[in-house]
C-alpha cells in the first residue's frame, strides 16, 4: 500500500462535498482524506496502483488543483 499526499484547493466542505464522489468512484483509492485546518489542505490517498499523477487527474475532475508534496 502506498501513501500519496497533496497540496490542493479544496478549503471548504462544499468543495469536499465536490471532490467525494469523484474519489470514491475510483476504485483503486483504498482510502483518502482531506485535511481542511492544514493551511496546504493535504489530501492524502492510501492506494496500490496510482501513481501522483493519475490521483492529480482524478481530482483535476472535478474542478480541483493537487500538488504531489
Amino acid at each position: 500500500m502506498k501513501t500519496l499526499t497533496f497540496k490542493t484547493n479544496i478549503n471548504c466542505g462544499n468543495c469536499l462535498a465536490k471532490v467525494t464522489p469523484i474519489l470514491n468512484a475510483e476504485s483503486s483509492i483504498q482510502s483518502w482524506k482531506v485535511d481542511l485546518e492544514d493551511p496546504e489542505r493535504t489530501l492524502t490517498v492510501e492506494t496500490e496502483t496510482l501513481s501522483p499523477e493519475d490521483v492529480k487527474k482524478t481530482v483535476l475532475t472535478s474542478g480541483f488543483l493537487a500538488t504531489p508534496k
